[in-house]
């Protein structure tokens, strides 16, 4: 078993880990829990840069290895880090378990060195007709990141 984490930080008050574990060539688990958020939907995706050097925005584009376009996590055509939306409740927590094929913790598209974004808005999963939905969701501004490293 492989296991990976990621702290989330931000310049707000939104903080949280996420935890990944991904058994022999199996699907990746994601869970974890987020908090300081607003009530609602907020995008989360792998983004392709672990890198924090400028806050979340330096975490680069959505990972996205075969070059396809943005969708929800049970579509065909997605990004491969396209997690879709984790939900925050009157609390502001956001407490999720996600299972997915597409983010492996090992191998040529591997996820670790990379990047984790909790998204200001909701995530419309490239259904929303706006500009930016084939390549965003339309997720809007980048609210956390951390980056995602190897676990003991």
């Amino acid at each position: 078993m492989v296991k990976a984490v990621a702290v989330l930080g931000s310049s707000e008050s939104v903080s949280g880990t996420v935890f990944f574990t991904q058994e022999g060539n199996g699907p990746t688990t994601v869970t974890g829990s987020v908090s300081g958020l607003r009530p609602g939907l907020h995008g989360f995706h792998v983004h392709a840069l672990g890198d924090t050097t400028n806050g979340c925005m330096s975490t680069g584009p959505h990972f996205n290895p075969a070059g396809k376009e943005h969708g929800a996590p049970e579509d065909e055509n997605r990004h491969a880090g396209d997690l879709g939306n984790v939900v925050a409740g009157d609390d502001g927590t956001a407490t999720f378990s996600i299972i997915d094929n597409q983010i492996p913790l090992t191998g040529p598209n591997s996820i670790v060195g990379r990047a984790v974004v909790v998204h200001t808005d909701p995530d419309d999963l490239g259904k929303g007709g706006h500009e930016l939905s084939k390549t965003t969701g339309n997720a809007g501004g980048r609210l956390a990141c951390g980056i995602i490293g190897l676990q003991g």
